[in-house]
């Protein structure tokens, strides 16, 4: 029949049958017969989908952050942005203006002021080294739009893929880092010899420590050889004092038998003592008769000794 069309869609494509400025039949993914030149059909995608934006914002120190990511929504009620936006299509299902494609840009909007607000409050280096504050920043800036509410739409997640300085600022950056880095590498290098160092002393100093050790053990032995030395020579000092009182008191008892025997003949002429042992020769009598004549020389007036009686003193005393 001239003017009926068929309408069939995908389950993720909500359908409003306008007829007469009503909504007669609405739903997701319908198969419907509808009258073109009295009725206007509105299709509004409800899966999720992914928006990429890229914008560049000011850092508190004046510097310039391109931040690249990606935004996933979904639209929650079809039926209230159908209301605000024109969703309608043609016979060929092509929509007849541009709103569903300007939908991704307000979002985009959006996500920038939450980044904008976020990255205006802090310097560069700490803008780069916080992402995750920065998804949360936006993702929370998103939910609170009014605007965003008003549409009946869900944002599901925020991903930021990268934040960029300008060129110049980043090799500035970089060439900082790396002498950060550098120094910190020196500072280990330093760090790790004088740990040796120390450990060093530590052995050394353990070593002297075994060392002495060692010396003091060995006095402590030599002290203890020479206080057994000692002892021996206290011994051997003692043992020969014995011998010496023990010599002493011998000699004091040899003397006094000495002095018993002599004393009986110790008055006794000597000439006696050789008679009474028979051992007397007449030489010897001889000299002692010459003897008492010169020890009585004042008492004899005149002695005449002729050298023949001499001679037979003499010869006498020979046989």
């Amino acid at each position: 029949m001239l003017g009926i069309r068929y309408l069939k869609v995908p389950a993720t494509n909500y359908v409003l049958l306008y007829q007469g400025g009503t909504i007669r039949k609405h739903g997701a993914g319908l198969s419907l017969f509808y009258f073109a030149p009295t009725s206007v059909i509105a299709l509004v995608p409800i899966n999720s989908v992914d928006v990429p934006f890229a914008f560049t914002e000011v850092s508190s120190d004046f510097q310039e952050v391109t931040v690249q990511g990606t935004l996933t929504y979904r639209i929650r009620d079809a039926i209230q942005i159908a209301s605000l936006l024109d969703y309608t299509v043609d016979v060929r299902q092509r929509y007849q203006s541009d709103d569903p494609s300007k939908l991704g840009e307000r979002l985009v909007q959006a996500a920038q002021a939450g980044a904008r607000a976020f990255i205006q409050s802090r310097p560069l280096k700490a803008v780069l080294v916080s992402s995750v504050e920065l998804v949360e920043s936006v993702a929370e800036a998103l939910r609170g739009s009014e605007t965003i509410g008003q549409l009946g739409i869900d944002v599901l997640s925020v991903a930021i893929a990268s934040l960029k300085p300008h060129p110049e600022m980043a090799k500035a950056l970089q060439a900082q880092a790396r002498e950060q880095l550098l120094k910190q590498a020196d500072e280990a290098i330093y760090e790790r010899r004088n740990t040796a160092v120390e450990l060093e002393r530590t052995i050394r100093e353990n070593e002297l420590s075994t060392e002495i050790a060692v010396a003091q053990k060995r006095r402590q032995v030599r002290e203890t050889e020479m206080q057994a030395e000692i002892a021996v020579e206290h011994q051997r000092a003692e043992l020969v004092d014995s011998r010496v009182a023990n010599q002493q008191k011998e000699s004091a008892a040899r003397a006094a038998a000495l002095e018993a025997m002599l004393k009986p003949v110790r008055d006794v002429d000597w000439r006696t003592l050789l008679a009474m042992q028979g051992a007397v020769q007449p030489a010897t009598l001889i000299s002692s008769a010459f003897d008492q004549l010169a020890s009585n020389a004042e008492k004899i007036g005149q002695l005449n000794i002729s050298p023949d009686l001499l001679a037979t003193l003499l010869n006498r005393g020979q046989e």
